[in-house]
């Protein structure tokens, strides 16, 4: 157990062996990650609570995941949902413990038309239920975006650092883009699997190394910019696609390099414990 460990550990997923997966689904794990899994590995690092994200690889198939809050009480979870969901199914989601949607639209060819009656429904329902979107996007994709979700008036929380690109780095015009948003106040960011951010064609390299130095640079540059107060820090477990590399330990271990002094990871702790669990 880390005597200094985070209270929340705000992006890691769950599943068995048998969910079904989307055609093209980039992974298909061949073992199960439970909540009882989860929970222990919580219990081992001495984190409180934790929030799972809407699992990419089975698309709208939530029934997993968002069962987790039902299981304990310690866990949340954002869902996939398609635009046309009602709002009772998503108020019944809410009551359950679900903390807002994940839209997962990265490495997707055509983006769907988030103009369309459809998705600005559920924007507003989302609005209404005073949830989040989790957006999972590339950071060149994202000025648009994001200008829509802002106009729309929700929370809106990027993954992965928001996803900066690998060559470009802090001088990403998306990523910076992003930034900006956090400073008007309805945005936070993610930091999360930094061995991801070399990108997808780098991740069955052995040595990820790479992906690590740019996760360093860019927490730092996050953390002078925007501060702990709009920070969110996850440990992506299990680490699919990356199962036997990357470990929890490793996860913890960069939180501690990107955020030596326990007062800023104090505060990092607090604002998940205040956007997730208040």
């Amino acid at each position: 157990m880390t005597s200094d460990a985070p209270i929340v550990d705000c992006h890691a997923h769950v599943f068995t062996r048998d969910l079904p997966l989307v055609s093209g689904a980039w992974a298909a794990p061949n073992y199960d990650y439970t909540y009882t899994d989860y929970l222990a590995d919580l219990d081992r690092y001495g984190i409180h609570f934790g929030v799972l994200s809407g699992l990419s690889i089975s698309g709208t198939y939530n029934e997993y995941t968002i069962g987790a809050p039902l299981f304990s009480r310690r866990l949340r979870a954002t869902a996939i949902v398609a635009p046309d969901t009602d709002f009772y199914t998503l108020r019944r989601m809410r009551d359950e413990g679900v903390v807002g949607i994940r839209l997962q639209l990265v490495r997707k060819e055509v983006l769907p038309d988030l103009t369309s009656d459809a998705y600005r429904l559920l924007l507003r329902r989302v609005r209404d239920l005073d949830w989040h979107v989790h957006l999972a996007l590339e950071s060149r994709r994202l000025p648009p975006i994001l200008d829509l979700m802002e106009k729309a008036g929700i929370k809106i929380v990027l993954d992965h650092f928001a996803h900066p690109e690998p060559d470009l780095g802090v001088s990403c015009p998306g990523w910076l883009a992003g930034v900006e948003a956090v400073q008007r106040g309805r945005t936070w960011i993610k930091l999360a699997a930094a061995f991801r951010l070399a990108g997808p064609e780098t991740w069955r390299e052995p040595d990820f190394s790479p992906s690590e130095r740019i996760g360093e640079t860019i927490a730092a540059e996050l953390f002078n910019r925007v501060g702990a107060e709009r920070l969110l820090w996850g440990s992506d477990a299990p680490f699919v696609g990356y199962e036997g590399r990357m470990t929890y330990d490793r996860a913890l271990a960069q939180l501690n390099a990107w955020a030596p002094d326990p007062a800023t990871r104090r505060a990092l702790s607090n604002t998940a414990l205040k956007f997730y669990f208040a």
